[in-house]
């Protein structure tokens, strides 16, 4: 009755049921997991938020496949403050950057056609993947002294029927960005290669660094699609807005966007107040990316202290975005590490293997954390060690 594209196993794991259970019987538990900005403690301007949608406009329906131009505008003009050219024209709105994704891989791919992907990674990919009947093939990326592409490994990941090449820029766990030397070799790989570039930046905007990290929107040499949204950027996901902004040589990118002018036009998914009030909302994105700096530093500055009053665990570099892989003691498997610290420490990680990393010994945990249940929960978390 079923299709075979969503057989997947959907029981539970150990680690899912063993959290599932001790919230049932009330147990306390400091999640160390925690990534919803919403219900992180930070604060919104909530009467603007409000006034953004006291709208009349909102009460017609005149849609617009690639987005109403007034919130396309607005995004334009985000890139425009970073110094790269995006027109209003060049995006594509949409409810989310799991739908961007999906419109993409349905412009470029057929069925059982390859897309590269990072490696380790977040793990909604495959689910999407699987949903576009596009086939993922994941190349490495290795720690050194900070993280970098394994070049090699990419180029033995590619094929024939290799579409497109993602790259994650920060990378979600990892923290790290992609090099500019990174970038060049990128575009040259796609581009000889004569496939698609698509860029994940939902993080973009939340560097520990003093310089501001370049987008992929900038790339000229070949097509490239880079995705972002409220989400993330704004702390909103909530408002399920996102975009697609399209670059590359003129033939390509025009033919590109007329595709994806269709497929849009087929769900037409994206609500008209949320497009209306992109204006105001993106223009709330520095208060809120303030206040979660602050806190990620603040988390880091914790974590550090306490790792230097131990040997048994440390911490990789991270360049930005919202979590930090924790380096454990492996002497047992990220999944059975991370239950007996739910189970006797009352403290929620991410075992490393959900992101796909490819030995054990990786914890991760979220950076928006609230201050002082991040610093008693890593502080339970290396008690465990002692």
């Amino acid at each position: 009755m079923f299709s075979e594209r969503t057989r997947w196993n959907l029981e539970e794991n150990r680690w899912s049921h063993t959290l599932a259970e001790l919230r049932a019987s009330g147990k306390a538990i400091l999640d160390l997991t925690r990534s919803n900005p919403t219900e992180s403690g930070f604060l919104y301007d909530e009467k603007g938020i409000q006034r953004a949608f006291a709208q009349p406009e909102m009460q017609l329906y005149q849609p617009n496949p690639r987005g109403i131009i007034s919130a396309r505008e607005a995004v334009s003009a985000y890139y425009e403050q970073q110094q790269i050219p995006v027109a209003a024209d060049d995006l594509v709105l949409t409810s989310g950057t799991s739908e961007a994704y999906s419109l993409v891989f349905r412009l470029l791919c057929n069925s059982a056609d390859e897309v590269l992907i990072p490696t380790p990674g977040y793990p909604l990919f495959d689910f999407l993947a699987d949903l576009c009947d596009v086939k993922l093939v994941r190349y490495a990326l290795i720690y050194d002294h900070g993280w970098q592409i394994d070049f090699p490994a990419l180029a033995a990941a590619s094929s024939p029927r290799t579409k497109a090449l993602i790259v994650v820029h920060p990378n979600n766990p990892t923290g790290h960005y992609t090099s500019p030397a990174e970038q060049a070799q990128l575009v040259e790989f796609c581009r000889r290669r004569e496939i698609a570039l698509i860029a994940d930046e939902v993080f973009l905007d939340f560097s520990l660094e003093n310089s501001r990290a370049r987008s992929f929107a900038s790339a000229k040499e070949l097509l490239a699609f880079t995705l972002s949204g409220l989400s993330k950027i704004c702390g909103m996901p909530q408002m399920k807005l996102a975009w697609i902004a399209v670059s590359g040589p003129a033939n390509e990118k025009t033919e590109a966007l007329a595709r994806l002018e269709v497929i849009a036009d087929a769900y037409l998914s994206v609500g008209t107040p949320v497009q209306l009030a992109a204006p105001a909302l993106l223009g709330m994105r520095a208060a809120f990316q303030a206040q979660v700096m602050a806190r990620v530093r603040a988390n880091l500055r914790e974590l550090d202290a306490q790792l230097s009053r131990q040997s048994a665990c440390s911490r990789l570099s991270c360049e930005g975005g919202w979590s930090v892989v924790l380096r454990v003691p492996a002497m047992q498997s990220d999944e059975d590490l991370a239950i007996t610290l739910l189970a006797k420490h009352g403290v929620c990680v991410h075992p490393g293997h959900f992101y796909d990393f490819a030995q054990p010994g990786q914890a991760i945990v979220s950076l928006i954390v609230r201050e002082d249940q991040f610093a008693e929960g890593i502080r339970r978390t290396l008690s465990h060690f002692k």
